[in-house]
């Protein structure tokens, strides 16, 4: 009853990360639907077990995502307000992948968008990009924003470390410059340590030169969902 009650049709357009980092899975559940689920089957442990599944292979900002989960209904209503915000960062952002997870979303994008190599300087051409997401995290105020900056493996950590963690800053600064409230943003940068590709071809030391984001519910979020106001 509660999932029924609750759920709503995902937007087909808007891909769930699949745990083996491949591509969309494909099924008919809503994220909305499976909010629901998590919780009400005993939250805490799942969000752990999913965390450590799904951050270990499609990115560690969908692992932050599922460590934020509430669960039950109040996740099912969360899930809905992410549907809502993911369709409107799908529909203005044409060079990132924009994906729902559990009670959140996850953006990436690739670090040759952002960056020239091995600077932290934003690129003229992906402001706008960022510009963007900036104002769809303005008209949704009551989240939290977690940028990660990661490298290949080429060079070594003394260099990789500093430079993630210097990109997921110039993303961070460049977005509360367009307006979007500093306390709700952290960063982090990982260096090589969070690959998602093979690191021994191009295309998979590509791949994991990236700026992922995570979009969650802040408490003042999970409160007003937890006693069905949201």
């Amino acid at each position: 009853m509660l999932v029924s009650s609750c759920a709503t049709t995902r937007n087909p357009n808007i891909p769930e990360a699949n745990t083996n980092g491949t591509g969309p899975r494909k099924t008919g559940m809503s994220k909305t639907a499976k909010g629901g689920l998590l919780g009400a089957g005993g939250g805490a442990v799942a969000g752990a077990v999913l965390g450590r599944v799904i951050g270990g292979k499609s990115g560690t900002a969908a692992g932050a995502i599922i460590g934020a989960t509430v669960g039950g209904a109040g996740g099912a209503l969360i899930g809905r307000k992410m549907d809502k915000q993911a369709e409107e960062l799908q529909k203005d952002m044409q060079n990132a992948r924009v994906e729902r997870v559990g009670e959140g979303i996850k953006i990436t994008f690739d670090s040759g968008i952002l960056f020239d190599t091995n600077k932290s300087d934003l690129r003229a051409a992906s402001m706008s990009e960022i510009q963007k997401m900036a104002e769809v995290l303005k008209k949704y105020p009551d989240t939290n924003v977690l940028v990660e900056g990661h490298t290949d493996n080429t060079g070594s950590d003394a260099i990789n470390q500093p430079l993630s963690e210097r990109r997921a800053q110039a993303v961070a600064n460049y977005t509360t410059s367009q307006g979007v409230d500093a306390s709700r943003i952290t960063t982090k940068g990982y260096g090589s340590t969070q690959p998602i590709a093979d690191n021994s071809t191009a295309e998979g030391k590509q791949a994991n030169r990236r700026v992922e984001i995570a979009i969650y519910a802040n408490e003042k979020m999970k409160k007003a969902a937890e006693e069905g106001r949201l």
